[in-house]
């Protein structure tokens, strides 16, 4: 067999030296028709692979030795013999071959042994209300014109069949507390035991066996909807076989062509429809007289109830900066303006984002899914306004503000006025206490009587704000005197005269005592 060396000095003394076929077969001592393949052929490598092995001296023995391996596989793993104890055995019984020959063929005989095992499967069979699979998949849709690839949650139910997809942009732990809580509410319950992959939104730590260290939220979860979790073993995906086929049907059945959709509320409602109409329509796979909606109607008592949302949250401590901004999957969010200088914790759930600071929410804002975003509160801004008036005309959070028409028209009526806009001010700083209804309708009447300064928009606001006059109280029939009192003056006369009369004695007794003393005297 030639070496690559050999093949490359015959090519350099061919096409570069300018040599003949004849000379390079005498200074390298290979035959005509080496060198003539080598020039013809163009390769730089030869190689050789027999098709054929001749095992003539262990061919005869064949039988015995696979016999002999079988046996010895089915001993318990303290009991089984060594090869080189096989092959004495061997021997023993008149084989004359080599022990790297037994060798050769026991290592070819247990790698075909473990090839055909791992080929085959065992079916599965689950009881009502048993189990659930949970895995992701990756598809391509088309939303708001523009193509994008989803992260889509499958959840199945492993008796009757019953299917649940939903998608998200993210594989993020929010989004499985969300899927798992969107697919329990669509089956009206949940099942004993839960099938995972090792996602990494659920396992911490692959222990020995099936032992896995889940994570914190993951097991919370679990235990508000009484769901035993199972992990597979890594890279065997036919232990959860169910829900690895339910992709490949839904990929080509859903997302076959690309369906197009404005958001991903549209699609999930979408989704959800084909998923009733794919059950209604499909007979189960091994109940071949009744479709896959019939037995998951039979399965649903078997269910665990649902027993309502679990708060699926994912917490990250930030810091908030100065302008009133948080960071938070590479995007920014505005927060209360006093909230300032301390850290704060973000709740990121699927749909939306928390944050909060000292119990208290002090930013909630619809989540963004894109990159380098900057979501505004204007009313988080409001506190700074109250210091810098000035910031209202070319302020980034109030450039977008979409204020109602009576207050929009008495901003433009401001700004054209010395000192507008801290009136204006004024007037937003009432909607923190007020609401932003309270301020139109304050607005609305300003203007119907051509006025629009801040006094009189705040006039109007604390005159609503008084409380109505008093309910006239009614006395009951139960509680109603059978004989009313009635109004009588001249008893009022009559005491007084009593108490005249009564003076005027006073007055006797104390002179007469008077003139006794002065008597004495």
């Amino acid at each position: 067999m030639l070496v690559v060396e050999t093949i490359a000095k015959i090519r350099r003394a061919h096409f570069i030296e300018g040599k003949s076929i004849k000379q390079i077969c005498r200074e390298l001592r290979l035959s005509r028709n080496t060198v003539r393949k080598v020039i013809r052929s163009g390769a730089t490598e030869f190689t050789y692979d027999r098709t054929t092995q001749p095992r003539p001296k262990i061919d005869p023995w064949r039988s015995e030795l696979d016999a002999m391996l079988a046996e010895n596989a089915r001993r318990p793993r303290r009991e089984r013999l060594t090869l080189i104890r096989i092959y004495e055995e061997l021997r023993n019984r008149g084989h004359g071959g080599g022990y790297d020959a037994v060798r050769r063929y026991a290592s070819s005989w247990s790698k075909a042994a473990q090839e055909a095992s791992a080929s085959a499967y065992v079916p599965l069979s689950f009881d009502p209300g048993e189990a659930y699979q949970f895995d992701w998949s990756h598809e391509v849709v088309v939303i708001d014109g523009v193509t994008t690839t989803i992260k889509v949650a499958h959840v199945r139910l492993c008796h009757s069949r019953m299917p649940y997809v939903r998608a998200y942009p993210r594989e993020t732990q929010e989004m499985v507390f969300d899927a798992h809580d969107k697919a329990f509410a669509f089956f009206g319950g949940a099942c004993a035991r839960g099938i995972y992959d090792n996602m990494k939104t659920a396992v911490d730590t692959i222990l020995v066996g099936k032992d896995r260290a889940y994570n914190r939220r993951f097991q919370q979860m679990c235990g508000h909807y009484l769901v035993d979790p199972v992990a597979c073993t890594p890279a065997s995906g036919w232990e959860k076989g169910q829900i690895e086929n339910q992709v490949g049907v839904m990929r080509r059945r859903f997302f076959v062509p690309r369906p197009k959709f404005k958001s991903y509320a549209e699609l999930n409602s979408w989704l959800e429809d084909r998923c009733l109409a794919y059950a209604r329509a499909n007979p189960h796979p091994e109940m071949r007289d009744k479709t896959i909606w019939e037995v998951f109607e039979e399965e649903r008592p078997s269910l665990i109830p649902y027993v309502g949302p679990f708060d699926g949250f994912h917490a990250v401590p930030v810091s908030v900066s100065k302008t009133c901004l948080v960071r938070f999957d590479k995007n920014r969010y505005s927060v209360d303006a006093r909230a300032v200088g301390r850290p704060v914790e973000i709740r990121a759930y699927a749909d939306r984002l928390e944050c909060w600071q000292d119990g208290q929410i002090v930013g909630r804002h619809a989540r963004a899914f894109g990159r380098d975003n900057t979501v505004y509160d204007p009313l988080h801004y409001i506190p700074v306004l109250a210091r810098k008036p000035g910031a209202l005309r070319n302020g980034a959070p109030f450039k977008e503000w979409d204020l109602p028409t009576a207050i929009r028209r008495v901003q433009r009526k401001l700004e054209r006025q010395p000192g507008g806009d801290r009136q204006m001010v004024e007037i937003l700083s009432a909607v923190l206490t007020d609401g932003i209804d309270a301020v139109e309708a304050a607005c609305t009447e300003a203007l119907s009587h051509n006025v629009h300064s801040a006094g009189v928009v705040l006039n109007i606001l604390a005159r609503h704000r008084e409380p109505p006059p008093p309910l006239t109280i009614t006395t009951p029939d139960a509680l109603r005197l059978n004989c009313e009192p009635t109004a009588n003056c001249d008893r009022y006369d009559s005491l007084r005269r009593q108490t005249d009369g009564t003076l005027r004695c006073a007055r006797r007794d104390g002179k007469a005592e008077a003139l006794r003393d002065e008597s004495r005297l």
